[in-house]
C-alpha cells in the first residue's frame, strides 16, 4: 500500500499540472508559452534524472534518498501555499519533476520487498503502472478539488500527498542496503553534457507547437541539443565503467526496444492531447469529463491487473501487438466525432485506449531489464535512462506532432468550409439572420445584428474545421497504429515461425547469475 501511495504520488505530480494548466494559467495570469514552461521543466527534470538517481541510491543509501528528495519537495509544497507567482511555479515543477522519478523507484522498491522472491521484478511493473494511471485519475479528481474555484487546493493535495508518503516510510523503512563508490567524477561531465541537450530537445518538443516551428530560437536550440548529447555519448563510448553503456544501447535489439517504446507514448497520445482538445472544442470542461476519466482509470487498472496475470516470458511480442492493435481500434472508432459527440460517446473507444496503456506496460519493461540485467546489474542505470527518455520524449513528441498536424488540417478544413459560404447562398443568409436574431431584444440597429450573425457563423465554422481536423488526428492515429502493427507482427510471425524466442539468451543468462549468487 506504501509502494502504490509512492507510485501515485510521484505521478500525480505531473498529471494534476496537465489536468488543470488551463486553471493555472489563468489564476496566475500566463500566457501559453508560459504555461508551456510549466509542462517543459517538469519533464526535462524527470528525463535527466533518471539516470542519476540509481547511483545516487547505491552511494548514499535507501533513507538518504528518501529524506533527500522528500523533505525537498515538502519545503516547495509549503512555499508554493504562500507565494503564487510564476517563477515559484517554475521551480515547483521542475523539483516535482526530480521527485517523480524517485518517488517511482521508491515505489517499485516497497511493492518488491512485498512479493516472493519469484514475483519481485513484477513490483516494477506496477510501479510503473501506478505512475501511469496518475493522470486519468488526477483528471478525476481535479473537478472535486476546484469545487470552490480556488487552485490553492491543488497545492493543499499535494502537500497532504508528500506529508503521507514522510509518514508512511518513516512507518516502515526499507532494509538497508549495501552502499557502494557508485559515482565516479566524469559522471557529472557526462551529465552535464548530456542533461542540457536532453533539455533542449524537450523545451523545443513543447514550444514548437505553441510558438510554432519556424521560431528561431527553435532552430538553434536543436542545433545546440545535438552536440551536447553527442559529446556525452562519445564520452561514454570510450569509458571503462561507463554511466551510460553505448555499445549496449545502440545494439540492434536495444534501439528495436527503444523504438517501439517511444512509437506507443506518440500513438498514446490520442487520448491525453486529441480527445480531451475535441471534448473541449465541443464545450466540455472537466466537470463534464469525470465519468470519462473515470472509466478510463477503471480501464487502466484492468490492464496493468491482465497484463501482470498474463505476462509470459517465452512470449512477451504478442501483447504489445495486441495493445497496439487496440489502440488502433480505438482511434478509430473516434475518427467520425461530431458536434453532438459527449464524453458518454468515447467511453468504449477511451476504455479501450486506456487498457492497452496498461497492457503493453509489463511486457516491455520485462524486455528491458531482462536485456540489462543479462549484461550486468550496472546496465540498469542504461535502461532506466532508455526508458525514461523514450516514455518522456515519445510522449512530448506525440503530443507536438498529433498538435501540429490538427493545426495544419484545421486551417485547411477552415478555407474549404469559408470557400462553400456566399453571400447569395439563400441558406446561408437564413443563417445569419437566425444567428444575429438572438440579439434583437439588445439590439435594435439590423446591419449590426447581421454582422453579429455573421460572427457567430464564423466561430461555428471554426468550431466544425477543429472536430474535422481532430478526426483527421484520430483516422492519422489509425493508420500509424496499423503500420506499426504490421512491423511488430512481421517481427513476431517470424519468430513464431522458427520457434524463437527472442529473449532466450538473456533469460538464460540471468538464470545463471542467480544461480551463482545463491
Amino acid at each position: 500500500m506504501i509502494g502504490i501511495l509512492l507510485g501515485l504520488t510521484g505521478g500525480f505530480s505531473n498529471s494534476l499540472l496537465l489536468a488543470n494548466l488551463p486553471q493555472i494559467q489563468g489564476s496566475l495570469g500566463l500566457t501559453p508559452v508560459e504555461g508551456g514552461w510549466l509542462t517543459a521543466i517538469s519533464s526535462m527534470t524527470s528525463v535527466c534524472m533518471s539516470m542519476l538517481l540509481i547511483k545516487f541510491r547505491q552511494q548514499f543509501g535507501l533513507q538518504r534518498f528518501t529524506r533527500v528528495f522528500l523533505v525537498a519537495f515538502l519545503i516547495l509544497n509549503v512555499l508554493q501555499l504562500f507565494v503564487h507567482s510564476y517563477g515559484v511555479q517554475l521551480v515547483v515543477r521542475g523539483a516535482a519533476g526530480i521527485v517523480a522519478s524517485a518517488l517511482t523507484t521508491l515505489c517499485f522498491m516497497y511493492i518488491m520487498q512485498a512479493l516472493p522472491a519469484a514475483a519481485r521484478l513484477s513490483g516494477m511493473i506496477i510501479g510503473f503502472g501506478a505512475s501511469q494511471i496518475a493522470l486519468p485519475l488526477a483528471r478525476t479528481l481535479s473537478p472535486l478539488l476546484l469545487a470552490d474555484g480556488r487552485i490553492e487546493a491543488l497545492f493543499v493535495f499535494e502537500l497532504g500527498l508528500t506529508l503521507m508518503c514522510l509518514g508512511s516510510v518513516a512507518l516502515l523503512r526499507l532494509p538497508p542496503s549495501e552502499r557502494t563508490q557508485a559515482f565516479e567524477r566524469i559522471d557529472f561531465l557526462t551529465f552535464a553534457l548530456f542533461a542540457p541537450g536532453v533539455a533542449l530537445l524537450c523545451a523545443v518538443l513543447v514550444q514548437g507547437r505553441i510558438q510554432w516551428w519556424s521560431t528561431p530560437w527553435l532552430g538553434y536550440a536543436t542545433a545546440a541539443a545535438i552536440p551536447l548529447i553527442g559529446v556525452a555519448l562519445l564520452i561514454e563510448h570510450n569509458r571503462a565503467n561507463p554511466l551510460l553503456n553505448t555499445r549496449w544501447m545502440l545494439g540492434r535489439n536495444i534501439v528495436r526496444f527503444a523504438v517501439v517504446a517511444a512509437s506507443l507514448r506518440i500513438l498514446l497520445s490520442e487520448q491525453t492531447y486529441g480527445t480531451i482538445g475535441l471534448l473541449t472544442v465541443v464545450g466540455m470542461g472537466n466537470d463534464q469529463l469525470v465519468t470519462l476519466n473515470l472509466v478510463m482509470t477503471l480501464a487502466s487498472v484492468a490492464g496493468l491487473i491482465v497484463s501482470l496475470m498474463t505476462l509470459d516470458m517465452k512470449d512477451l511480442y504478442k501483447p504489445v501487438l495486441i495493445a497496439v492493435a487496440l489502440i488502433g481500434i480505438g482511434a478509430w472508432l473516434d475518427s467520425d466525432s461530431t458536434n453532438l459527440t459527449r464524453p458518454s460517446s468515447l467511453y468504449v473507444s477511451q476504455g479501450i485506449i486506456a487498457f492497452a496503456a496498461l497492457y503493453f506496460l509489463g511486457p516491455m519493461v520485462m524486455i528491458g531489464i531482462f536485456r540489462a540485467l543479462a549484461r550486468g546489474p550496472n546496465h540498469i542505470v542504461s535502461f532506466s535512462a532508455i526508458f525514461g527518455i523514450t516514455q518522456t520524449l515519445g510522449g512530448l513528441a506525440g503530443t507536438a506532432l498529433l498538435g501540429s498536424f490538427q493545426i495544419v488540417r484545421e486551417k485547411y478544413h477552415g478555407f474549404e468550409l469559408v470557400q462553400s459560404l456566399t453571400a447569395t447562398d439563400p441558406q446561408v443568409v437564413q443563417r445569419i439572420q437566425q444567428l444575429g436574431g438572438a440579439y434583437a431584444r439588445v439590439q435594435g440597429d439590423a446591419v449590426l445584428r447581421q454582422a453579429s450573425g455573421a460572427g457567430l457563423l464564423g466561430q461555428q465554422v471554426t468550431r466544425e474545421a477543429n472536430i474535422l481536423a481532430y478526426n483527421d488526428v484520430f483516422l492519422g492515429v489509425a493508420i500509424l497504429s496499423g503500420f506499426v502493427l504490421l512491423w511488430l507482427g512481421a517481427l513476431w510471425l517470424r519468430f513464431r515461425i522458427r520457434g524463437v524466442n527472442p529473449l532466450a539468451a538473456d533469460l538464460a543468462a540471468v538464470q545463471r547469475m542467480r544461480q551463482q549468487q545463491s
